[in-house]
């Protein structure tokens, strides 16, 4: 992991996709908590192990879905809000597992910030952060900035390792199987355009989230215009 483009309190934390991937997989099996077939992740219980705290629900200012709470030890605190937990329905269980684990992600990748002696704050928009607390904005369910977090990198960055908990890459291709088929000379095993939707409905079962999260990760590993191998 290369954590700093450079300077430890004056840049924001460097990951690759593939680094945030093989991070959310180690720190899954790290605690138990990764199967060996594809189902829904634990991230309940896995922020539990992982950072010694259980979720909690409180009262949340108007559009902020949770925050984690730092300190010199790491993770104090992963609260969500009450008001998305009380909403019912599976779509809303399933936001609360998004939530959940986006906050996961911030656990695990910026955690080591607010170990300095002096807290970067510069690097955090005002509105985004409250002391030892980083702030989670609802973006109205947009699928495009479901996926940016309006471009502020730490958002994105706990975005990608919500998705890689609760998806782990292993898992999504073994779910994928059923869903590529041969093409070319070589017989390459592609996901083809005419059966992407299927997929997305078909992992959003097999792992309780939402579609949107399925549709961006297969998207991520077999891209559109071609359905690429994975990388």
């Amino acid at each position: 992991m290369r954590p700093f483009r450079s300077g430890p309190s004056s840049k924001q934390p460097y990951f690759t996709p593939s680094q945030i991937d093989n991070m959310c997989c180690d720190e899954l099996r790290g605690v138990g908590l990764l199967p060996s077939s594809p189902e829904p992740i634990r991230i309940d219980r896995f922020i539990e192990r992982r950072f010694n705290v259980s979720p909690q629900y409180e009262d949340m200012p108007n559009g902020v879905l949770g925050f984690t709470r730092f300190g010199k030890n790491g993770v104090k605190a992963v609260v969500i809000s009450a008001a998305l937990d009380a909403e019912g329905g599976k779509v809303a269980a399933r936001r609360v597992r998004t939530t959940i684990a986006h906050e996961g992600g911030h656990g695990l990748l910026h955690a080591h910030l607010f170990a300095l002696d002096e807290i970067p704050l510069h690097l955090f928009d005002q509105d985004s952060y409250s002391g030892d607390q980083i702030l989670c904005r609802d973006v109205h369910g947009d699928e495009k900035k479901a996926h940016r977090y309006d471009g502020r990198w730490w958002e994105v960055q706990a975005n990608r390792a919500m998705s890689s908990l609760l998806c782990p890459k292993s898992l999504v291709l073994e779910a994928m199987k059923p869903f590529l088929s041969p093409a070319g000379l070589l017989g390459v095993e592609v996901l083809a355009e005419a059966r992407r939707e299927e997929a997305v409905r078909a992992l959003a079962e097999v792992f309780d989230v939402n579609p949107v999260v399925t549709r961006i990760r297969i998207g991520e590993i077999y891209p559109p215009q071609g359905g690429q191998m994975p990388l």
